[in-house]
């Protein structure tokens, strides 16, 4: 049946409102999406530019060179050196049994070394290079690479790595570095990138430690371009960072490998120290160890022969040992007590052996006593009541204060690792500390250098320096920063009159350079030579028993300070030997021979001794391992 003509006309009309709806929102929405593509490509056409570099991209870190350090001669305390290493990258090594296996007949790798590189490859992702073996000789690496083609992943590289050319002669002073540990990261707010670098090196201990910010330098960047998986394709660029700044030492290397030589296998330290700027010229404890072993990683076994050994030769005895002064503390209190004006140079006190407080006797060392002695005669012989006395006089308030301006109670700022305080005692301290009262009886311990009276090798070499001079100078050890020389440390004069030093001086040279002082047998001839000095000998145990008849760990400190040449001083120095026994008889000569060599400028000739102290001198030195004997003649060729 036909539509009628009016019907079709109305579906026509409806069909074609349709057609332009529809046409017309496929225009809006045409014209939506090609407005979208422009703004896009076009108003947004950097943005995504740079997304997209940045997908293809990626900018890493180049570690720097790390500062050197040198001597105050120039010569290189510790250094970078190439490190050849072996890496391999998993994605690329195929069968990694057989390329270990092929690996290890080129290169010398044990079984740990093996597990521990499989260990380390399986864990990182396949394309992230592994290192297999570092610190190879050239030899090695060149196997490696003839032998490439049959080493799939295999690639040998070359780096830097730290280095200390002068092995244990600077261990404690310089420290050393190693790889950063999740505990370095932990200690820091907010970490240099760089320590993210797998096995990037930092310092531990030691001026390596202190001096970080300095000697680690900046990084470089480089730009590599990578494919989706991350994997680098080709390096596109690259900007060399800013090498760590280089440090020069106030310490001379000859001089401090004779004291370590000289201190030997003993516990001890001992410190040299220029007088009239404060800068160290040498700073030893014994015994030492060789940095070189942490650097590429120390093994369990030589760690443990260094924590089990008695001697401690992982501490610093120098700087971080703090011990007793014994009677090296004796000027102190002479000065305090002379300074409050209770005692005067030529007054007299009778030293009968003992000084009686109350229902306790406070015994000299010499049981028969010193008869009456004055401030020159009680520092020569060493008499102990005579310091009784001027302590229960002056009081332990202006000994500390003494004590203090002299330079023992008080932290020197110098860039090495726990730099001990020391302690010069007063009523306070011991309230707050023990919550006891002071009693005068501390004092008299105090006045000899014993009881809670502590200082350190550098302390005690810091006060013979004030002495020598009268200035309050500050002990320094780095003498430049990239070749800019670093300030001199000193609040000036200690005020003390010049007369009472003098008289203290006198009475320290007479302890040397008289027949009754009690170091008279460590004197040297010329008068060049001739040092002004003091012995001391500090108790570790309260009962009195002649050392030879106990352990060694109970046996006395010997102690010995002293400054040179006496008219003209130029150097000061201060020796501590644990357990060594007598002042006199075990510091005292180490101390000696020090001051020789450090005037002298070489080994000295055995005519600067008494005759009677020149075979026992040879002896000494022909045994001594000194470096420069490697290429020089011996001691008996010199003298």
């Amino acid at each position: 049946m036909r539509r009628p003509p009016k019907d079709t006309e109305e579906s026509a009309r409806r069909i074609t409102r349709r057609g332009l709806v529809l046409g017309g929102s496929m225009l809006a929405f045409m014209s939506v999406l090609a407005g979208r593509m422009r703004y896009m490509q076009v108003d947004q056409a950097e943005e995504f530019r740079l997304l997209a570099e940045e997908n293809r991209i990626n900018i890493r870190l180049i570690p720097p060179a790390r500062g050197l350090i040198f001597d105050r001669t120039g010569q290189p305390i510790a250094e970078n050196v190439q490190n050849y290493r072996i890496v391999i990258v998993r994605e690329d090594a195929g069968d990694l049994d057989e390329t270990f296996a092929k690996l290890r007949t080129l290169v010398p790798l044990s079984d740990d070394d093996v597990e521990r590189a499989l260990r380390e490859v399986r864990r990182r992702s396949p394309f992230v290079p592994v290192t297999i073996a570092d610190q190879l000789d050239w030899e090695d690496v060149a196997e490696v690479a003839v032998n490439a083609p049959a080493l799939p992943g295999v690639t040998p590289e070359v780096g830097l790595t730290r280095h200390y050319p002068l092995s244990a002669d600077f261990a404690h002073v310089v420290g050393y570095v190693g790889p950063v540990s999740d505990y370095d990261l932990s200690k820091l707010e907010d970490p240099d990138p760089l320590l993210q670098i797998p096995k990037f090196q930092i310092g531990k201990i030691g001026l390596e430690a202190k001096r970080e910010d300095q000697l680690r330098g900046s990084a470089g960047t480089k730009r590599i371009e990578v494919n989706a998986g991350g994997r680098v394709m080709r390096e596109l660029s690259r900007q060399e960072g800013q090498k760590g700044a280089d440090l020069q030492l106030t310490l001379d290397h000859d001089l401090q490998n004779f004291v370590n030589a000289r201190l030997g296998s003993e516990s001890a330290a001992a410190v040299v120290m220029d007088v009239n700027n404060g800068d160290i010229l040498a700073i030893s404890s014994a015994p030492a160890f060789d940095p070189n072993l942490f650097v590429r990683g120390i093994s369990v076994k030589d760690y443990r022969a260094l924590t089990e050994n008695d001697h401690r030769p992982l501490a610093d005895k120098s700087v971080q040992g703090t011990y007793p002064p014994g009677s090296t503390f004796k000027m102190v209190t002479a000065l305090a007590a002379h300074e409050a004006g209770v005692v005067t140079a030529g007054e007299t006190i009778y030293c009968g052996g003992y000084k009686q407080l109350g229902t306790r006797r406070f015994h000299c060392w010499k049981r028969g006593g010193h008869g009456f002695v004055d401030l020159h005669d009680s520092l020569m012989r060493s008499c102990d009541v005579y310091y009784y006395e001027l302590a229960e006089r002056v009081g332990i308030e202006k000994i500390s204060e003494m004590a203090k301006r002299l330079g023992i109670g008080i932290r020197h700022e110098l860039p090495m690792s726990a730099v001990a305080e020391g302690l010069a005692p007063t009523k306070a301290w011991k309230e707050a500390r023990r919550q006891e009262s002071w009693m005068v009886g501390d004092s008299l311990n105090a006045s000899i250098g014993q009881g809670f009276v502590l200082a350190s090798p550098l302390q005690l070499a810091v006060m013979s320096a004030r002495i020598a001079t009268g200035e309050a100078i500050s002990p320094r050890l780095v003498k430049s920063v990239d070749s800019v020389e670093q300030p001199i440390l000193t609040d000036g004069p200690i005020g003390l009159p010049p007369t009472t030093l003098q008289q203290v001086r006198k009475a320290m040279f007479s302890v040397v350079n008289s027949r009754r002082g009690t170091a008279y047998r460590a004197r040297l001839l010329p008068d060049e030579m001739e040092f002004a000095g003091k012995t001391g000998t500090s108790q570790v145990r309260s009962v009195v028993v002649k050392n030879s008849e106990v352990p060694w760990e109970q046996r006395d400190h010997a102690l010995f300070v002293c400054f040179a040449p006496y008219d003209k001083p130029r150097i000061a120095v201060s020796v501590v030997i644990e357990h060594g026994g007598g002042g006199s008889s075990a510091a005292a000569p180490v101390a000696r021979d020090i001051v020789a060599r450090a005037l002298h400028g070489d080994v000295p000739p055995l005519e600067v001794y008494p005759a009677g102290e020149r075979a026992k001198v040879a002896e000494i030195f022909e045994s001594m391992p000194l470096r420069s004997r490697e290429s020089g003649p011996n001691v008996s060729d010199r003298a």
